[in-house]
């Protein structure tokens, strides 16, 4: 097995990380920050706008079961990549839609997954989604870590995660690991 990492922020960290957990081959998901000036952000500091970081997941997967251009799809199907600043009821930079390559072959992939989506005029709107190498990832307080898992009751997640999921399920089934 080969592993790989990607980094995607859309939105509410809580959401993201739970609709890409449903991914076979996604071996983890973590919760945090990246994208702005201060070290080591908490998410009080995030929240407040003034660090420049963004909510983001770090993604590891098995590049024998996905690929990335897969995980950018999947990316661009759970968020809505026409919205500055702002998914859902959350409204900041620390909102924004972001995809951070870790390298090169990552950064032309996503370049090029774009101009098709461009092309193909997948949205009305055109498309905000910067496009940044990763400098620092900080790990989110463990009390954000697998937060759709640990608060099924969460209205929150009920009402914002919980289609993030069920459009992962739905589009893409056969990627999809089985339901517990």
């Amino acid at each position: 097995m080969s592993t790989a990492t990607a980094t995607f922020g859309g939105g509410c960290f809580w959401c993201t990380e739970a609709a890409f957990k449903q991914l076979d081959g996604v071996e983890s998901v973590t919760s945090g920050y990246a994208g702005g000036h201060v070290e080591d952000p908490t998410y009080r500091e995030v929240c407040s706008g003034d660090t420049g970081h963004a909510e983001v997941v770090q993604v590891e997967y098995d590049t024998d079961a996905l690929s990335y251009p897969g995980l950018l799809e999947v990316f661009f199907t759970v968020h809505d990549p026409t919205q500055l600043n702002k998914q859902g009821p959350d409204a900041g930079t620390q909102y924004r839609s972001i995809v951070l390559y870790h390298d090169d072959e990552q950064r032309e992939q996503v370049k090029r997954f774009l101009v098709e989506l461009e092309e193909e005029g997948a949205y009305d709107d055109d498309i905000v989604t910067e496009v940044e190498p990763l400098e620092e990832f900080y790990r989110a307080e463990e009390k954000h870590q697998d937060y759709y898992e640990n608060n099924p009751d969460d209205r929150y997640c009920g009402y914002y995660a919980e289609p993030k999921v069920k459009k992962v399920r739905e589009k893409f089934g056969d990627k999809a690991v089985a339901e517990q």
